[in-house]
């Protein structure tokens, strides 16, 4: 499509969200999940291509069980402590799936994040364009059983009054990231820079509702001088809260996009923080023992606590961050959340943003490791010129897997039946740590999701689109073998941007079933024979 054309499609697409928002109101009690319609041409697209996979359950230990988080595989978007992406649950294989969804709001409501408390039922935040929900649902029917709503971000005032809506789908602030704690409580960071703990609880009614059991405060730490609808041109400055994790020892973790780390201790309340100068912070953060892991856009750190919290820099390791943000990534900088993994957790990964081709980075750990030797590869990755991830790298063993997301900005990026360039690699580490190898390279086309491994039945799922000459914009799960890299299947979620992915993650359910957030809410995939 040329560019003007494209602009005029973008701004057409910005106004009837603008125009929407003014509308939108979120269930405020129970409700029946409404499917998301699909777009014209749903019946010309094939709704299944491949042949069920068997389960072949791949060999290797799961990460440590954080003592603060849920159980892994229900506690976050990347699944565990270490950022792995993996599911101990088996996914669908491929048996006859079935495809059901919810509509979260008229437009937009994405559910990005999604956990599971100890009963199965799925706890997520969905983003609507009056502000994100937190939302309870069956797991099985999507209904709805409680939600709360979360402060609107400034995000979302700015796009609505600028027209500028790269402002939302660059954020990643305001609860986006959050954890499932060992007592089944949401913890998340709002966008009034405020980090919750948040229970859910069942009343004699038998109606469900979310109630905030801790707030602590951290404007005394973060500039919050936020663009709001009674504050619509601010003169000092607003950093949101990009992401939460604990640590070992129960410390809440937090980290800016401007570059404030932090900790909150929840027993005392004791706020302290530090500030890397001139660096952001747009993902998450992996946690083990001993210390915290975080990447900015110009380095990756090792970080610990002082004896009253105050966070202290183990190592720091630069990277080749180019020379600018590519089509495709949020910032000008590597796009993962560190990967912890080895037998021994001895490994961390991210990726570089490196001009000509994205490199795959695995550094070894520990404070004691020489500079000479903390680079154990770097892994250039797709084609030249057209190479980028933004989403967080799949651990297992010694095996990092890594997909491309270049060419993805938004939902308007692939109207009309377009795509992205894709492919997907696997890398492993040899076994005596004397460099990495490529073991497969796929051409599946995941414009941007985060994907996740089930390692009870060694299938790989990503969210797929093919280019279209009829110009339809059909989505797929597609399973892909961990072992060869083969497409085994795929089935048809939908058609249209409201089933556009858009950042989100796959997440596989404790029952099995595959669960993706997409534009318009979420969608959920199961095997019915």
């Amino acid at each position: 499509m040329p560019p003007p054309y494209r602009r005029a499609l973008t701004r057409a697409v910005a106004l009837t969200l603008a125009v929407a928002t003014f509308t939108l109101a979120g269930p405020t009690s129970p409700a029946r999940a409404d499917d998301i319609p699909k777009a014209p041409g749903h019946r010309l697209v094939e709704g299944y291509e491949g042949a069920p996979a068997t389960a072949s359950p791949v060999p290797g230990q799961a990460p440590p069980q954080h003592p603060f988080l849920a159980p892994n595989g229900r506690s976050g978007m990347h699944a565990d402590a270490a950022g792995s992406g993996t599911h101990p649950y088996a996914g669908p294989l491929g048996w006859s799936p079935e495809v059901t969804s919810e509509k979260i709001a008229p437009v937009g409501g994405e559910c990005a994040t999604a956990t599971f408390d100890a009963a199965g039922r799925l706890i997520t935040v969905c983003g609507t364009f009056t502000g994100f929900l937190l939302k309870l649902l069956d797991p099985r029917t999507l209904d709805t059983l409680a939600e709360y709503k979360l402060p609107q971000r400034s995000s979302t005032v700015e796009a609505i009054t600028r027209l500028d809506f790269s402002k939302i789908f660059k954020d990643t602030s305001g609860g986006a990231y959050f954890y499932l704690d060992d007592q089944d409580r949401v913890v998340l960071a709002d966008s009034r820079q405020h980090v919750l703990r948040i229970a859910h609880r069942q009343g004699a009614d038998g109606r469900w509702e979310f109630v905030v059991e801790d707030d602590w405060d951290l404007t005394g730490h973060v500039p919050h001088d936020c663009v709001s609808w009674t504050n619509l041109f601010p003169s000092g400055t607003c950093d949101p809260v990009t992401s939460v994790m604990p640590d070992w020892q129960g410390r809440i973790w937090w980290v800016t996009r401007l570059g404030r780390v932090g900790t909150v201790d929840p027993d005392t309340s004791a706020v302290r923080s530090v500030r890397l100068d001139g660096e952001e912070i747009q993902n998450s953060f992996s946690v083990d023992r001993d210390a915290v892991s975080i990447v900015s856009d110009h380095a990756l750190y090792s970080f610990t606590a002082g004896p009253d919290g105050t966070p202290r820099i183990g190592w720091r390791q630069t990277y080749d961050r180019g020379t600018g943000t590519k089509p495709g990534s949020v910032n000008q900088g590597s796009g993962t959340t560190p990967d912890l993994f080895g037998a021994g957790q001895e490994y961390v990964a991210i990726t570089d943003n490196a001009d000509d081709r994205m490199n795959v980075l695995v550094f070894r750990r520990g404070v004691d490791v020489p500079d000479d030797r903390r680079l154990v590869c770097s892994v250039p990755v797709f084609a030249h010129g057209r190479s980028t991830t933004d989403n967080s790298l799949i651990s297992w063993g010694d095996s990092l897997v890594v997909e491309n997301n270049y060419g993805y900005e938004n939902p308007t990026s692939l109207l009309l039946g377009r795509s992205v360039v894709g492919g997907v690699t696997r890398i492993d580490v040899r076994s005596d740590g004397s460099g990495c190898d490529t073991v497969w390279e796929s051409a599946v086309r995941s414009p941007s999701t985060v994907p996740k491994l089930s390692t009870a039945n060694g299938l790989l799922y990503f969210y797929e689109k093919e280019p279209n000459a009829l110009g339809i914009d059909a989505w797929y799960l597609t399973a892909v073998d961990f072992r060869t890299g083969e497409r085994r299947w795929r089935t048809l979620t939908g058609t249209g941007p409201a089933y556009d992915n858009n950042w989100a993650p796959i997440t596989i359910g404790p029952d099995g079933t595959a669960y993706a957030g997409v534009f318009n809410g979420i969608v959920a995939v199961r095997d019915t024979a």
